[in-house]
This record gives C-alpha cells, sequence and structure tokens, in this order.
C-alpha cells in the first residue's frame, strides 16, 4: 500500500489549550458528550485545511472507536428498564455513530463513504488506530474518495459511569486525521 499524507490534524481536548475545555453543544443529540466529541474534533480538523465549509472533493468519513457512545449505551438501558417513562426517540437516533458523521457530512458538504469501525486493538489516548490507518489507504486505493477524515474517539470513565470524582487524564479524548495518499 502506499503511505498516507496528512493534510490536517486535530485533538480534544487541545494540547495548546490553556484553560479547561467545554465542548460545545451538539443541537439533535442529548445526553451524551460522544457525539459532540466527534463533531468539534472533525469540526477542528476541517477548518485547519479547508477554513470554512463547505470542503472541497470527495471526503470519506472514517470513525474508529473501541467503545462506542457508552453514556447514550446507559441512558437507553436505563430508559428502557424504567416501564413508566417513554424512552427518547433521540436516542435510538444517536445511538448509530453514522449519525453524527451524517451532521458532519451535511455541514461541510462532504461526498465520499461514511464509515464507523471498533479497531481490533484500542490504540494509546491520542492516537489513531492502525485498523483505521489501513482502512483509510483502501478507501484511497479504490478511489471512493480523495481524501479521508479519520476520526478516533473515547469517551471518559466518568462521562458514562457518572463518577463524581474525576482524573485529570480521565477525559474524553478525539483525534481527528485528514488524510490523502502522497
Amino acid at each position: 500500500m502506499t503511505a498516507l499524507h496528512i493534510l490536517a490534524e486535530a485533538a480534544w481536548p487541545d494540547p495548546d489549550a490553556r484553560e479547561p475545555e467545554q465542548l460545545p453543544p451538539l443541537p439533535g443529540f442529548s445526553a451524551s458528550s460522544f457525539n459532540p466529541l466527534v463533531a468539534e474534533t472533525a469540526e477542528r480538523c476541517l477548518r485547519a485545511r479547508h477554513g470554512t465549509a463547505p470542503a472541497p472533493g470527495r471526503t470519506a468519513l472514517l470513525l474508529a472507536s473501541a467503545s462506542g457512545d457508552l453514556a447514550t449505551a446507559r441512558a437507553i438501558e436505563e430508559a428502557a428498564a424504567d416501564t413508566a417513562r417513554r424512552m427518547p426517540p433521540l436516542l435510538f437516533f444517536q445511538s448509530n455513530p453514522n449519525a453524527v458523521l451524517g451532521h458532519i457530512a451535511a455541514r461541510w458538504g462532504l461526498t465520499g463513504p461514511v464509515v464507523a469501525i471498533c479497531p481490533s486493538q484500542p490504540p494509546p489516548p491520542g492516537r489513531v488506530p492502525q485498523d483505521a490507518l489501513d482502512l483509510a489507504e483502501l478507501l484511497l486505493a479504490d478511489g471512493d474518495a480523495d481524501q479521508v477524515l479519520v476520526i478516533a474517539a473515547e469517551q471518559a470513565e466518568q462521562t458514562y459511569q457518572g463518577a463524581a470524582d474525576t482524573d485529570v487524564e480521565d477525559v474524553d479524548r478525539a483525534v481527528a486525521l485528514l488524510v490523502t495518499t502522497a
């Protein structure tokens, strides 16, 4: 396979931020930080390369997450267990990881494939799993896209377990790479 060339990259939280960052809300998504995390990291990466929407060319979206949206899964589980409460319809919508990718694609006018994977080997925090990079190479080699936005995102332990005490290292983390072939 050919080597990937990084066109832009971004991370959440920003390693250069002096103050703790707050994820901006994402309209249409509730009960979880996962989708805002993915959307904000993608936004940062695309802005670094293209400035403002829309992005030119065919851009594929590839989301890699070992655990997925655990907070939404927990909210669905709790709502299903409470027979006196109606299930919020947004939880079903946002439980599909492609929902946030569709939001990003619509906002930026991206026209390439949309893929979500669970990597076989979770990478260290702030790194993109090798499975995702290999798949990005395949999407480019097949001619399905001119560039691929690869996002690796994981929720922090306290986000989905409701822990009151937060460890500085235990934060939502995501990294995005906009890649093409060299």
